[in-house]
């Protein structure tokens, strides 16, 4: 009875002083978070339920690498179910062999050893990951992998207890408890006291690995067990990639943009904290595999460090316990030289020299975290400004963290209040100021390509005012000489598909994408008002463009600054209506092996993935291949987020990257629709020497050959040659 009274009481203490230090870690990493700027989470909470049963107990995200998914389903809900068997197990020590008045109880125990054993299988599974296929994306060493040890010995004295149990207690061997009757077969010769004793020394093995494991997991990257339901939970309900607005008008607003880590919402902050480090974010980055600095996953570990550090020091709240253990001195911070990473250029593309450069250079110094600059000594310009936007990231991130806002606004802060932007970008924004488009050509010689079109007359808004859609040809469709070639296109379909149209001529001005996405707000809003005043003068209802930048900027942006009922499409959904309804009809023979490459800001902003596949379908003669990285998962073509008009100074060229996959299918045609897609996959071709036998085309160019199936002048250098493949 003495016994029984003392180990009572040391469980209590024991238990008492996990949890204390389990809510001091938790406790202080909220005042951490309480440091950022107030974010509206009964907005973003609005409609999120069925996403958030989805991603948390479906597990969505994690299925999208099918053995990682089933190894992380197993574990999760092995924890659920072994919670019940964690509390029987505290009571059969507390009571001296009794357990919990459950109904079928023996079944209960069957669950219990079959979990602890798939649990184990996956356990063993998760290392052979890491340590034996060795995959980049997954971090090395004794920390990334110390949760396998705590999982292994927890899931050792669980059966260990088990097994000492049966035969402390005289029970027979049971089917329905296979794993504890083989121990205790094993262990049949030990006397009850010796059983009684091992039993005890295991209990508390796993009571006392159980409050390590609950105090270990908010100081590590597996405090996402904790914060990622959360941050699924306040995750956006508005479109996805949507920018913030700035209010430019804020006289009290010190700054714009993010200049320090306080800067950062709330919400954004929760980001910091559910990432689990797991690399599906940089395995999938354009930049992370052509040996570019950044790092999606690094992104996120450099900012939650910082801010951990920083918040320690502006509290004065700890942020490891039990605090005797650990050392608050120093800070992380980018090494003084951190050169660029060293990539193989033969390579097509490889994460691991981005892997590496971010592990050599993000280092602990002696520095006061108070005194780092966030861009400077947290994270590089280089990493800002090599990021393409496209978002492959989030997609693939089973927390539900946003990475591209995060590099908006910090760009927002070089661009509006540094004045900081590679010289090309800064020289391709001032022509925009001055002439709305990136080129700084003529603002009135915006309309001279519908001159070209062959015995068509484009209407614009004045010359066709009772126009049904407006189409909104964008600066790479005006001026760009391949690209104006794809409004000739499209324009002729519309005619003969007899659609009421008009465009705006010489009043359209940029859409804004590219200074938005440039951390340049101030003149995107000029853009953005002044295009949404001519749409309200005009009583446009309907758009529909060839540029999916501007179809998202329109559709998913604009309407935050007042653009309101007007349906905006994109030209490959509208192809798509009009070939279903019988207006367009596809009769001429394109014998080509096809591979259709997905536009970002097409597919993963707006899912649409099936329209322009529906238009190559429904061409007669089309072979249409897919590489292996398509749809939700398509490589960026590398010209998103305003590097069309940056240089790229490190590594390989994404688009080059990109081409390589394509060429993999041995296509004829290499189709996109997007006319930043068509400019940089060209510029592949040319790169590997190929094009004279892939062609880089439109969807709506495949098309028009088909319906038309001329060679006439206005067409002339859009032959599809019909090579046998």
């Amino acid at each position: 009875m003495m016994w029984q009274m003392i180990n009572l009481n040391l469980f209590l203490a024991a238990a008492g002083y996990g949890v204390y230090l389990f809510y001091k870690a938790v406790y202080h990493r909220i005042l951490y978070v309480k440091l950022g700027k107030p974010a509206d989470f009964r907005k973003q909470r609005e409609g999120k339920w069925g996403e958030f049963l989805s991603q948390v107990f479906g597990q969505k995200k994690l299925f999208k690498d099918m053995k990682s998914g089933i190894m992380h389903v197993i574990v999760f809900y092995g924890f659920i179910i072994l919670q019940f068997g964690a509390l029987d197990l505290i009571v059969k020590g507390l009571t001296n062999g009794g357990h919990l008045p459950l109904p079928a109880y023996e079944a209960f125990g069957l669950l219990q050893e079959t979990t602890v054993f798939l649990i184990l299988v996956a356990i063993g599974y998760a290392a052979y990951r890491r340590y034996g296929e060795k995959l980049p994306r997954l971090k090395k060493g004794w920390k990334p992998s110390l949760v396998i040890f705590f999982i292994f010995f927890l899931m050792l004295s669980v059966v260990l207890s088990l097994g000492f149990e049966r035969v402390w207690l005289g029970q027979e061997a049971s089917a329905l408890a296979p794993i504890s009757s083989l121990l205790a077969a094993l262990f049949g010769g030990l006397s009850t006291a010796a059983a009684q004793v091992l039993f005890y020394i295991c209990w508390w093995a796993h009571l006392l690995i159980l409050l390590s494991f609950l105090v270990y997991v908010p100081q590590s990257k597996h405090f996402h067990l904790i914060s990622a339901p959360v941050n699924i939970y306040l995750g956006r309900s508005e479109p996805v990639g949507k920018l913030s607005k700035l209010d430019l008008e804020d006289e009290e607003a010190e700054s714009f943009g993010v200049g320090k880590i306080e800067d950062f919402t709330q919400k954004q902050m929760i980001d910091f904290y559910a990432c689990v480090e797991c690399g599906r974010c940089t395995n999938v980055c354009p930049a992370s595999n052509t040996g570019k600095a950044l790092s999606p996953m690094h992104l996120i570990v450099k900012l939650r460090d910082h801010l951990t550090e920083k918040g320690t020091a502006i509290t004065g709240k700890p942020p490891y316990v039990p605090e005797f253990a650990f050392s608050t001195l120093g800070a992380h911070a980018l090494s003084s030289s951190c050169g660029e990473p060293d990539f193989d250029s033969g390579a097509v593309t490889d994460i691991r020299p981005t892997l590496a450069w971010q592990k050599s250079t993000w280092t602990h110094q002696a520095k006061d975290p108070q005194e780092l600059n966030l861009i400077g000594d947290v994270m590089t310009e280089e990493e800002i400004w090599s990021c393409t936007t496209c978002r492959n990231c989030e997609d693939q991130c089973p927390v539900g963290n946003e990475h591209v806002d995060k590099i908006i606004d910090l760009r927002r802060h070089l661009v509006l209040m540094e004045g900081s932007m590679p010289a090309e970008g800064q020289r391709a924004l001032q022509n925009i100021e001055r002439q709305s488009n990136p080129w700084g050509l003529n603002r009135n010689d915006r309309a001279n390509w519908s001159g070209e079109v062959e015995g068509i007359k484009v209407p614009t808004v004045k010359d066709n005012p009772g126009f049904e859609y407006l189409f909104f040809v964008g600066s790479m469709g005006s001026y760009d000489l391949r690209s104006r070639k794809v409004s000739r296109a499209f324009v002729r379909l519309l005619n003969e598909a007899g659609v009421n149209y008009a465009i705006l001529g010489n009043e359209e001005k940029n859409s804004g994408d590219t200074p938005r996405r440039m951390g340049n707000e101030m003149l995107f809003q000029q853009l953005c008002m002044e295009n949404i005043a001519t749409f309200e003068k005009y009583g446009v209802q309907k758009i529909v463009t060839a540029c999916p930048h501007t179809f998202n900027t329109f559709k998913n942006e604009y309407p935050e600054f007042g653009l309101e009922g007007v349906e905006v499409l994109h030209h490959t959904q509208l192809l798509d209506q009009l070939i279903r309804e019988g207006k367009l009809k596809p009769k001429h023979e394109v014998k080509e092996r096809i591979v259709y490459h997905d536009s970002c800001y097409l597919g993963r902003y707006n899912n649409v993935y099936d329209q322009p596949r529906n238009v190559l379908k429904a061409i007669p003669g089309v072979e249409l291949a897919e590489m292996k990285r398509t749809r939700e998962n398509a490589m960026c073509c590398g010209a998103g987020g305003g590097m069309m008009w940056m240089e790229e100074t490190s590594g390989k060229r994404v688009n080059l990257a990109r081409t390589e996959q394509a060429l993999e299918v041995n296509p004829g045609i290499l189709s996109s629709a997007c006319p930043y897609c068509l400019t940089m996959m060209e510029d592949g071709t040319k790169m590997k020497e190929v094009e004279d036998r892939v062609k880089a085309k439109d969807v709506a160019e495949i098309l028009e050959f088909s319906v038309f199936g001329d060679h006439s002048a206005h067409n002339k250098g859009l032959e599809m040659e019909a090579s046998a493949q």
